[in-house]
């Protein structure tokens, strides 16, 4: 399948029917796979690569590419990186006629940190044969673990594999009806005020605002960010205290709310393993609650419920005595 997906972008790009290419190249280690542009059909035959190790979501690199190069550009696309396409494009980023989707089949990715915990930090080689994962230690050794045991946590709880945008779909279409992508939220909601506060403290104070959650996510688009204003009291830097390390997640939350297409790029690139997108998934949790259900993403002419007034919005009141304490 990869060979097909690869050799189908090179005739585009010889043809010119595209200008260039966005996709992932292999890095230092064969698992280190990161996105990257492919000008010529030579490079992206080449170079170019789509495994179990492609987790990135490309969509959010179509902004800055599409405002400084001319012409078409492809993108490949698994089917969670679709809804923040369709975002993107429902906010008026970029011109749905300046992008080629190629949809492509998306059986789960692997998480190389899992993998390194569970067999080793002293990996040479890492290789995936969409069953088992298989590394080399630096001692020659080779050791096994099942690809299940060492997914993504966005690819755990996946909220779809039906691609909502494309030009080019390779593999079949299939959907997740029921992902229980909130079951770990609503285990949160279940705490007493002191366990959840608790539970927070725990996983933000580890934070050292690198901003990687930001920079990748999708829906964080803004020309000049707040946490880059040097008069805000707020911009970029390791928080002074736990009120600082709570408000950059919090505002960042906000400010994605009603617009996270819940792809997971937060918690993937966390250096420190925060698992930012339940701060997302309660917010959609709660959206689908008190406006009914919503996904970002999902269509180009839904209006998003915090866009709009409605004199049956959910007043305060319903808030608080909806039985969590």
């Amino acid at each position: 399948m990869q060979s097909k997906i690869i050799n189908r972008a090179v005739e585009l790009l010889e043809s010119g029917e595209v200008s260039l290419a966005i996709g992932w190249r292999v890095g230092e280690f064969e698992y280190d796979v990161t996105p990257s542009l492919f000008r010529t059909a030579k490079d992206l035959g080449l170079n170019c690569v789509y495994n179990d190790f492609c987790a990135s979501n490309l969509s959010k690199y179509l902004i800055k590419v599409l405002r400084k190069e001319e012409g078409k550009v492809l993108v490949f696309l698994k089917s969670c990186d679709t809804y923040s396409l369709n975002q993107l494009l429902k906010e008026h980023k970029f011109a749905r006629d300046r992008v080629y989707i190629i949809g492509v089949p998306c059986d789960e990715k692997v998480d190389p940190d899992k993998v390194k915990t569970a067999l080793g930090e002293d990996v040479l080689t890492m290789n995936s044969d969409g069953t088992t994962v298989t590394i080399s230690n630096l001692d020659g050794e080779e050791k096994t673990i099942a690809k299940s045991e060492v997914l993504l946590q966005k690819c755990i709880n996946c909220k779809s594999r039906k691609h909502v945008v494309y030009d080019e779909l390779f593999g079949d279409e299939v959907e997740i009806l029921d992902s229980h992508r909130f079951d770990e939220v609503e285990k949160i909601e279940k705490m007493t005020p002191t366990e959840r506060y608790d539970f927070w403290r725990g996983e933000l104070s580890r934070c050292i605002r690198c901003n990687a959650c930001r920079d990748v996510c999708p829906a964080c688009t803004c020309e000049k960010c707040v946490f880059d204003n040097r008069e805000s009291g707020v911009e970029h830097k390791v928080a002074s205290n736990d009120f600082e390390e709570n408000q950059f997640h919090i505002i960042r939350a906000f400010h994605v709310a009603g617009r996270c297409t819940d792809c997971g790029e937060c918690s993937r690139v966390c250096p420190e393993h925060i698992p930012l997108h339940l701060l997302n998934r309660k917010i959609i949790k709660d959206i689908d609650e008190f406006y009914g259900e919503y996904q970002a993403g999902d269509d180009l002419d839904t209006i998003e419920p915090l866009t709009m007034f409605n004199q049956v919005d959910v007043e305060p009141s319903i808030v608080k005595t909806r039985g969590i304490n």
